[in-house]
This record gives structure tokens, C-alpha cells and sequence, in this order.
């Protein structure tokens, strides 16, 4: 049934509901903060790994194996276990070293320690997530992947303060926020069995809060990237038009060697934006990977 209600936006049906029913390939993003590819690929190799190189992204390797965790690479920090599509909207974010950028929604920290690591482990990234539980996973992640340059932060991200940044704006700031998890339904096939229209509605009012918040907190110029892993206009392209509505912003083209669709401009009796196109979908068939949706936002254009 929920697979149904995007078959109109995919264009080739079969397709993508095969690759919806296939397990998801296991995925490590190697932590250049301690380690390089070439080290980590011959640590695997040596420990009896076997791994292909991820075209798109060198830093990504995907494995033979499903148990990436049970490898001395990985107990050392120098591998993350990241869904590959997953590793897009940091490099579409692209952050420099010494620059101040903001993770809202970061718990439990793969995206984080990836951010850090394209920072060189310089700068100030302040890591935010709502579930005090949630943090210490990503405490945890941050201490064995070496991250020195993290300020992790307890609040709601609707409600950001610059306050403790000495009302400093960030540079940059990465909006992955929480969602219906359709496209995760490869590695978690139980991920429609609360699924309801009603929940869709209901979450993407409180990610245009938490959106609109960020580019709130993002310096004039600066940079803004929303990401999502649903196929759900209503969270995607929605949530970009109503920003786009309110807050001083624009949406930007970016490039990224992947098979992407773009965003949609019409759903289900609403018209959007006509920039949402500037967005990129990512479907399971197109590169054998999980759903996602990404979007980049430049602030004060």
C-alpha cells in the first residue's frame, strides 16, 4: 500500500519494487580523521574482508560481510557502518576546516563524525539532538572515531539557541531530520507497520520548524542542506516550499556522481515551488541503495 502511492513518481515500477524487497549491500565509511582508505582497505583485506570501492564517494566501501562491527578496523574507529546514500547530504554540504557548522538532528552520529572528518576535525560542529538517551550513542561514536572538534548539545532544534555561540550564526548546517523512514525500508522491513498518512502530515510540521530554524541560525550566504529518507512529497518537497515562503532563502543546484530523479513540483492536488526541482531523489533501483531525498539551500540570497 505505501509503496503504491509512489509508483506515479518512479519510472520504472517493477524496478523499484524489486529493489525494495532485496536486502540493502552492507557499507562502511572509512574515518579519515585516523585512518586513510588505502590503510583501511588493506586492514580488511588482511583480515579477510572482501569489499568493492563505491564509485561515487572513495571513502565508502561496501563489504561481503553483514557484520562490519566485528572487524579490529572498525573497534578502532577506523570504519563507520553508514548506509551509502546516507553519506550524501554531508558532502553536498561540503564544510570547510575551521568553519562553524550545525547538526541539528544528529544523534546517533554518522553524519556527524563524516562532517568532521571533511572539516579535518577542525572548526566547531555543535551536535544537537532532542533524546538525551539518543546522545550518548553518539558520544560513543564521536570518542571512537577521534572527533575533537564536537560541541554536543541537548534541545529541541525547533527552539536553537545562538546564545551559547555568543549569538554567532553558523557557516554552514546539515537538517537531517527525523521522518517516516520509507526508504529504509530495505534494511528495516517492518518500517510501514505504523505507517499512516496522518503521521507523514504531522512530522512534516515539525520538520519545516526544524528547517526553518536552521536557516534562521546560518549566516547570510551560508549554506543549508535537508535531507530526508522518505519518498513522501508531503516531508520533501513540501517542507522546502513552505521554508521557501517564509524565510529569506533559495534552493540551489548541486551535482553528485549518482543516479538522482529531480524533485517534484506537483502532489496530490498541491503545486510547489517550481526550484524543488533543484532537489535530488534518490529511489532504491537507481544505484541499489536505500530511499533518500536531498536538497541544498543557500541563506540571504
Amino acid at each position: 500500500m505505501v509503496l503504491a502511492r509512489y509508483e506515479p513518481l518512479v519510472d520504472d515500477v517493477e524496478a523499484f519494487r524489486a529493489a525494495c524487497e532485496r536486502p540493502l549491500p552492507s557499507v562502511v565509511r572509512v574515518n579519515t580523521i585516523k585512518t586513510t582508505v588505502e590503510r583501511a582497505a588493506r586492514a580488511l583485506a588482511d583480515g579477510g574482508h572482501g569489499f568493492e570501492r563505491v564509485e561515487w564517494l572513495p571513502e565508502l566501501l561496501r563489504l561481503d560481510s553483514r557484520s562490519p562491527g566485528t572487524s579490529w578496523p572498525y573497534f578502532h574507529g577506523w570504519l563507520y557502518g553508514q548506509e551509502e546514500v546516507s553519506a550524501l547530504p554531508a558532502v553536498v554540504l561540503d564544510p570547510k576546516p575551521g568553519e562553524r557548522v550545525l547538526d541539528p538532528c544528529a544523534a546517533p552520529g554518522s553524519k556527524t563524525t563524516q562532517l568532521a572528518a571533511l572539516m579535518d576535525d577542525e572548526g566547531t560542529l555543535v551536535a544537537n539532538d532532542n533524546n538525551l538517551g539518543r546522545l550518548s550513542a553518539l558520544r560513543s561514536n564521536a570518542e571512537r572515531c577521534g572527533v575533537t572538534n564536537l560541541v554536543v548539545t541537548n534541545g529541541d532544534a525547533r527552539n536553537l539557541s545562538l546564545k551559547p555561540f555568543r549569538g554567532e550564526p553558523f557557516d554552514r548546517a546539515l537538517v537531517d531530520v527525523p521522518c517516516s523512514c520509507e526508504g529504509t525500508i530495505r534494511k528495516n522491513p517492518d518500517a510501514f507497520d505504523d505507517w499512516s498518512l496522518g503521521h507523514v502530515r504531522s512530522i512534516a510540521g515539525i520538520q519545516r520548524a526544524i528547517l526553518r530554524r536552521a536557516v534562521q541560525v546560518t549566516r547570510s550566504g551560508g549554506t543549508v542542506v535537508y535531507s530526508t529518507c522518505t519518498f513522501a512529497p508531503e516531508e520533501n518537497e513540501g517542507v522546502l516550499d513552505a521554508v521557501l515562503r517564509e524565510e529569506d532563502c533559495r534552493l540551489v543546484p548541486f551535482e553528485v556522481d549518482l543516479e538522482t530523479r529531480p524533485g517534484v513540483t506537483e502532489w496530490e492536488g498541491e503545486r510547489y515551488d517550481d526550484s524543488v526541482r533543484h532537489a535530488r531523489r534518490v529511489y532504491p533501483h537507481l544505484n541499489d541503495t536505500g530511499g533518500f531525498f536531498c536538497a541544498k539551500l543557500e541563506v540571504g540570497a
